[in-house]
């Protein structure tokens, strides 16, 4: 394949999904310091992880990882405004988070060590 083959819109297409593939476990950790609510996720997601990730994106997957119980959520009274609903992970969540950055750390350091000799050679 040449380079001209190669459009940064299949770069672009392949970054995309490896930040969707990554996003359950960025989230999960997001909430290991303790309970938030979906903007200050998102925050948290951007300054900490550089993740993009919009509204649209962020509520069904939160919504769907307090399905499978690993986050809970209970709406809380704010002084000024409406309420939010803030998330939290659960016991399940915890270990979750756990054993995904185990598999995480491995594929990393597999790939790595894949990705050594270009890195070497990225400089020519």
């Amino acid at each position: 394949m040449n380079e001209a083959a190669d459009s940064s819109g299949s770069i672009d297409r392949w970054e995309t999904q490896l930040r969707k593939g990554g996003l359950s476990l960025a989230v999960l950790a997001s909430l290991w310091g303790g309970r938030l609510y979906g903007l200050e996720i998102l925050r948290r997601l951007e300054s900490d992880a550089e993740l993009l990730v919009s509204e649209g994106a962020i509520y069904p997957l939160l919504n769907r990882l307090r399905g499978e119980g690993l986050l809970e959520s209970e709406w809380v009274e704010a002084d000024a405004g409406h309420p939010r609903k803030y998330y939290a992970l659960t016991l399940a969540g915890r270990a979750r988070v756990k054993a995904m950055t185990g598999v995480w750390d491995g594929f990393a350091r597999g790939l790595d060590g894949l990705l050594a000799p270009v890195r070497k050679e990225g400089g020519r």
